[in-house]
């Protein structure tokens, strides 16, 4: 045989042998990266969140610290993969209503539209584990009384209304929000699911789980004059 061909059919040899080894390589590191990628995924699913701050660190000499609020929202929603946005740097909003308990009654939100002119309003809600907004309704101004639908997008929460009889079982409730409620009808709703206000201007509420909950809301027009709260120190 040509010694020349003998050379080439080497080097063909060679260069197979050597892309095969490199493919099996290729191919093992990418099912150690797909399993490692799979076994994250699945811790993450095992953990949960849970409450990492108290009244203690949401006031500063008896005045509310936003930064701090703001630092917890930003916490949990980085547990659950939700990101912090340019827009949310810019609009999120943290409140606790005035009532001096952050740590058990408040939310924090962001207001991706209020159109008054084709009355429909898109709200995020984020509200830390067992956080409670206070008991309110929305009642007609000029503008038709807000109507809401609400999703549940991470963790979970209780969504009360004063229509309908007492479920029993209630979670516990915030100590300062006693004597301030009249919703005593919930379902406890998981992530995905979507719940709707029963009535136009009754009254209602939503209550995180330990886990916390990011919900996401739709409703008609959102007229800031017609909120009504149960609870009269309540101020937004």
């Amino acid at each position: 045989m040509n010694s020349k061909l003998v050379l080439k059919s080497v080097a063909m040899v060679a260069m197979v042998a050597l892309m095969t080894a490199c493919n099996c390589k290729t191919s093992s590191e990418g099912d150690k990266t797909a399993n490692a990628t799979t076994n994250n995924i699945e811790n993450k699913k095992e953990m949960t969140y849970s409450k990492k701050f108290t009244n203690a660190d949401f006031y500063t000499d008896g005045k509310f610290n936003q930064e701090v609020a703001i630092k917890a929202m930003k916490d949990m929603l980085a547990f659950y993969d939700v990101p912090f946005t340019p827009l949310m740097e810019k609009d999120f909003w943290v409140t606790d209503f005035g009532l001096g308990d952050f740590e058990s009654t408040g939310m924090g939100g962001i207001f991706w539209v209020n159109d008054a002119e084709h009355n429909y309003f898109a709200h995020e809600i984020y509200l830390l584990p067992s956080q409670m907004i206070p008991e309110h309704a929305h009642v007609k101004t000029k503008f038709p009384a807000k109507f809401e639908s609400w999703m549940v997008q991470k963790g979970m929460c209780y969504n009360f209304s004063a229509v309908g009889e007492e479920t029993p079982n209630c979670p516990k409730l915030p100590e300062s929000q006693k004597g301030c409620i009249t919703s005593k009808n919930f379902v406890q709703q998981e992530a995905g699911q979507i719940v709707h206000l029963k009535e136009s201007e009754t009254f209602h509420f939503l209550l995180a789980g330990p886990q916390g909950a990011v919900v996401s809301e739709w409703a008609s027009y959102h007229d800031g004059a017609g909120l009504r709260f149960t609870n009269k120190k309540a101020q937004l």
